[in-house]
């Protein structure tokens, strides 16, 4: 199997987000305030960019105008909720690196999953699960 992996400005550019949204995702990129995107705090920005990823790779013609991550960090996943435009979408996921390295096969030397490799080469395509409920 294999995953294509794109770039942040390439799905942006691709897809039918709001101006405002994908300044707040570029926003949010870089570390500056933003409002578009909500989620609680600690969250490790790199895991809310991957979640806001998979949301324009699967959504593109979707016209997004906000989001909001209700979701919890583990050492090596991700799991929660991602409501759209104030509910209008609804979905849940678990990114999880250990996960995609045991589906790569990838391991460290002493035996265990490399999830830092897998969480490098795969990014956001680590989401064992990212399904739309509404």
């Amino acid at each position: 199997m294999t995953l294509t992996v794109q770039s942040l400005d390439t799905l942006l550019a691709a897809s039918a987000a709001t101006e405002e949204f994908r300044e707040a995702v570029l926003r949010l990129e870089r570390g500056e305030p933003q409002s578009q995107i909500r989620f609680p705090a600690g969250s490790p920005t790199i895991k809310i960019l991957r979640v806001i990823a998979k949301l324009l790779e699967v959504a593109p013609t979707l016209e997004i105008r906000s989001a909001e991550i209700v979701a919890v960090s583990g050492c090596s996943d991700f799991a929660g909720t991602l409501s759209v435009n104030d509910g209008e979408r609804l979905y849940e996921f678990l990114w999880d690196c250990r996960w995609r390295a045991e589906q790569q096969g990838y391991t460290t030397w002493y035996g265990q999953p490399d999830q830092a490799r897998a969480a490098r080469e795969f990014g956001y395509q680590c989401f064992q699960k990212f399904e739309r409920v509404r």
